[in-house]
């Protein structure tokens, strides 16, 4: 091609005259061709089955599934479930199909491409479909009928499984939260068998016991001194008896003494009867002064001197002179009733302050060992507070569980009965009317496209190798040398009708082609040239 060279109408119009074959030859070959092989290709039909999602009859807020993920993300499980090799194997078995390639091929490689004649794809809304690409119209229906039910055993069945396996997975995580909660109430329970009467709920009670002791100790206390102010009374009413006691024959007036109780009255002034006298006045005196008071020894050391002074009396009186003991007053024996009766009475107030004082003991170490547990109470307190955490803890896991437990029970139960979220076919897999693939018309149009664009091809190539003057604007342009003058073409009369002839051919031939394309427009729009094909 020279450079610089431009193409206008004549020039586009004096290529395709010139090279009319280079383009129709090609053109009608690639076309021929095409719709040969269109023609020859195998029918392939396609059959659907239309499948929505039915949502579960019972109400959300009332029962609510263990399957929440939306058809989205379940489809494609479900469609690799199904799309197994086991599974399309018994369909490939049971309906013959490919039948000449199983003579041959491999079952893998048989499954692989049977793979790639279904198809699962979403619809709007909650809905799928499901088709099958099949060389039989009714072999594709038959299979797409069984891949549609298919799907809905399998959805039925995987709900079933996955509301059963969270079942049986709730009921485990119960069983370890019950078993935790047990060991930890035991714990709780030795925890307070231990520590009984430390509890932070015991603080209270402690208290209360405290002050109910502290108020025993002052009731004893009152006591006891009401007992030490009787004791008081009772000590005077001795020393008034013995003071207002007036000399008899059978008392010691010379030594100043009490007189024997109980010992039958003596005659008065004889060591034996000073004795007695002494005796009684000690045994008054024991009533009011402690053992290790001074007059108590002083009195004991005069009853030893008037013993020693009775033995030897005793020893110089001859046997035959025993002297005959008086009888007792009425005035002696009642004041000797009464000095028994407040003895008695003495040593019953001696035994009861102390039974009291060991009362008022053992309040206080109650009160000692009340305020122990009440010191320690804050830590138990603590402990306490982590042990019911925990427990706490362990009971809201293990409640929560009960009822997420329960909820799958009944879950389960939905799925079994099948009124839970199901597939439903809509539109069942009907045998296709017509072929869907080859597409023939679009396989011709393509061809008679290709044909064209190869002879232009062919002519641009041949256009751009040529590198011929065929004008004085070629000389100008490319030698840059100027025209000076030209000699026309000349033609004899059978030249000239020769190129008329050409000329007529060629304008026939392009309406021919320019015809032609446009009836294989309409033909292919209107589709009798598919059903001619």
């Amino acid at each position: 091609m020279l450079p610089g060279r431009r193409y206008n109408f004549d020039e586009v119009w004096y290529l395709i005259v010139r090279f009319k074959w280079l383009i129709l030859l090609p053109w009608a070959f690639v076309a021929g061709v095409t719709v040969v092989v269109s023609h020859e290709l195998p029918d392939k039909f396609r059959s659907e089955t239309l499948i929505q999602v039915i949502p579960q009859r019972v109400p959300q807020n009332l029962v609510r599934s263990t399957v929440t993920a939306p058809i989205q993300d379940r489809l494609p499980a479900i469609s690799q479930q199904i799309l197994s090799r086991t599974r399309l194997e018994r369909i490939i078995q049971d309906f013959g199909l490919y039948a000449e390639e199983r003579k041959t091929a491999l079952m893998e490689d048989i499954v692989r491409g049977m793979r790639d004649d279904i198809n699962v794809s979403m619809v709007k809304g909650d809905a799928f479909k499901v088709s099958f690409v099949s060389g039989d119209p009714r072999t594709a229906m038959k299979v797409a009928e069984r891949l549609g039910s298919l799907f809905v055993e399998e959805n039925l069945r995987d709900r079933e499984v996955l509301a059963e396996g969270a079942n049986q997975f709730l009921d485990s995580q119960l069983d370890e939260a019950r078993r935790r909660l047990l060991e930890h109430e035991k714990k709780l329970e030795e925890y307070r068998r231990q520590f009984s009467g430390e509890l932070p709920s015991q603080l209270q009670g402690n208290m209360q016991a405290i002050q109910s002791l502290q108020n025993q100790i002052g009731q004893l206390a009152e006591s006891i001194n009401r007992d030490k102010d009787r004791k008081l009374v009772l000590e005077r009413q001795v020393a008034d008896i013995n003071a207002d006691a007036a000399p008899s024959p059978s008392a010691a007036a010379t030594a100043g003494l009490g007189v024997d109780l109980d010992a039958p009255a003596v005659p008065v002034g004889t060591a034996a009867q000073q004795l007695e006298g002494a005796r009684a006045q000690l045994q008054a005196m024991l009533l009011r002064l402690k053992p290790e008071h001074p007059d108590i020894a002083r009195a004991r050391r005069v009853i030893g001197e008037l013993e020693r002074k009775a033995e030897a009396e005793a020893e110089q009186a001859p046997v035959t002179q025993a002297a005959k003991p008086k009888p007792m007053s009425p005035q002696d024996l009642a004041r000797r009733n009464r000095l028994r009766d407040i003895k008695n009475e003495t040593d019953m107030i001696d035994r009861q302050m102390k039974q009291k004082e060991e009362a008022q003991q053992r309040a206080q170490r109650g009160i000692l060992d009340l305020q122990r547990r009440v010191d320690v109470t804050p830590t138990r307190e603590s402990e306490m507070i982590a042990l019911n955490r925990d427990y706490d803890t362990l009971r809201g896991i293990y409640t929560n569980l009960l009822a997420k437990g329960e909820d799958a029970k009944v879950a389960a139960n939905l799925e079994r009965r099948q009124i839970g979220e199901q597939f439903k076919v809509i539109d069942a897999a009907r045998v296709p009317e017509r072929p869907f693939s080859p597409d023939r018309q679009l396989i011709n149009m393509a061809g008679i496209g290709a044909g064209l664009f190869i002879g232009i091809a062919l002519v641009g190539l041949i256009e751009f190798r040529d590198s011929s003057f065929r004008t004085d604007e070629d000389i100008v342009t490319v030698l840059a040398l100027p025209v000076l003058a030209s000699v026309p073409a000349l033609l004899t009369a059978a030249e000239r009708q020769v190129a008329k002839r050409h000329r007529a051919l060629a304008v026939v031939a392009g309406v021919l082609v320019v015809l032609s394309g446009a009836g294989a427009v309409m033909l292919w729009r209107s589709g009798l040239l598919d059903r001619w094909l």
